[in-house]
């Protein structure tokens, strides 16, 4: 079979991406239409995010093992399928009940692509050029934030909360066309054994007791809930502390979203020639220092505006090698089920983070919540520093069998 453009094929991995980060993120601001129009309570709405984290999460964990059984092309295509229905069936949601179960079905989808897509680029695209592949398909979600969010609430707004998942599921059945044309199955070494329970607990089992991988997984840990301790409540303190506005608040965002999409590719790219490790650990301090730094630095918008479009550069600087990197820890059989439960631990680090940002913003303010999360950061150094072998260039999976 002749193998597809190279950049079809990112694409298709992109729009895919695009799609879930966008209808993922989508709900938090346009929560107070869907409560005006399901006519509930908006903390009764927010238990939707909940219910569909939880399903991501859980299919998550099944369809890791799957995946290295059955393929990762067969697994993007059914969760690129279930997910372009639950999206479309949004238009038939005119209750808290309804609308609960599309948007558990949409997670499901959800966390079948979680990890599917990521181990399809450790699987795909050659060590050389993994790490570039891994920024390209992750600015998919920057573009989201850049884009997708604005348009997903103008239309919100305009004609209804149900439009922008209409419209999302649109593009993911444009996805799942462009992965039938240019998405085929990796040429990788797959499990035999047959599926059932026995087969995901040994499979889990032989992951997590491998050093390098458990350690990954912790640090992926790490780095989302440092990311939710930072971002979630830099808004709130900007408006309250600096005086900004919703517009100014929301060209932030643009600007650090355009910042990832620009880095992204770039430090892949770096990585891919000079080694992932270095990069990942300097990103990481280079990180703690920016988000200490924003609330004696940012005293004003313009230097809000500069100091988080380079932190947000260097949160993608660090994520591109990394994810390339837990792609290649492991051997081509068991990378479904490192991505898939790395992704699923990282859900669970955003919860715990998003906890922790909301208690700490109350009692210590938001100095005290860039202290946690420069920690984190700087204890994701420390754990890929001491713990993580160099994975690019020579360094072959297929050859680092447990």
């Amino acid at each position: 079979m002749r193998r597809p453009p190279e950049r079809a094929t990112l694409a298709a991995l992109w729009l895919l991406v695009f799609s879930v980060t966008t209808q993922t993120m989508i709900l938090a601001p346009i929560l107070p239409r869907v409560a005006e129009q399901l006519r509930m309570a908006e903390g009764r709405v927010a238990w939707i995010g909940t219910g569909y984290s939880v399903a991501v999460a859980l299919v998550a964990v099944v369809a890791g093992p799957v995946s290295d059984r059955v393929g990762r092309r067969r697994m993007l295509l059914a969760g690129a399928a279930a997910m372009t229905v639950g999206l479309a069936l949004h238009a038939l949601a005119h209750g808290f009940g309804s609308f609960l179960a599309v948007r558990v079905l949409t997670g499901a989808g959800g966390g079948v692509l979680t990890g599917a897509t990521a181990a399809y680029v450790g699987d795909y695209f050659p060590p050389e050029r993994r790490g570039w592949a891994n920024g390209w398909v992750m600015s998919g979600m920057a573009a989201g934030q850049v884009l997708g969010i604005p348009v997903g609430t103008l239309l919100a707004a305009r004609s209804g909360f149900h439009a922008p998942f209409l419209v999302f599921a649109g593009t993911m059945a444009v996805a799942w066309l462009m992965i039938v044309r240019w998405v085929p199955q990796p040429d990788v070494e797959l499990q035999h054994a047959p599926l059932g329970t026995r087969y995901l607990v040994r499979h889990y089992r032989a992951l997590v007791t491998r050093r390098d991988a458990a350690v990954a997984i912790l640090s992926n840990f790490g780095m989302f809930g440092g990311t939710a301790l930072y971002v979630l409540f830099l808004p709130t303190w900007l408006e309250e502390a600096r005086g900004a506005t919703p517009g100014q608040v929301a060209l932030l965002f643009a600007l650090g979203g355009a910042a990832t999409v620009l880095a992204g590719p770039a430090a892949g790219r770096f990585s891919d020639r000079t080694g992932r490790k270095r990069l990942v650990v300097g990103a990481s301090v280079g990180l703690a220092l920016g988000i200490v730094a924003t609330v004696p630095v940012a005293r004003g918008m313009t230097a809000a505006y500069l100091l988080f479009t380079a932190t947000m550069a260097l949160f993608a600087a660090r994520a591109s090698p990394f994810q390339a990197m837990m792609a290649e820890i492991v051997p081509d059989r068991q990378r479904g089920s490192m991505m898939s439960l790395s992704m699923a631990v990282g859900q669970a680090g955003s919860g715990l983070g998003s906890a922790l940002a909301g208690a700490t913003y109350a009692y210590a303010g938001f100095g005290g919540n860039t202290v946690l999360a420069a920690c984190a950061a700087l204890g994701m150094a420390a754990l890929v520093a001491s713990y993580l072998p160099e994975t690019a260039g020579s360094y072959n999976t297929r050859e680092n069998q447990p």
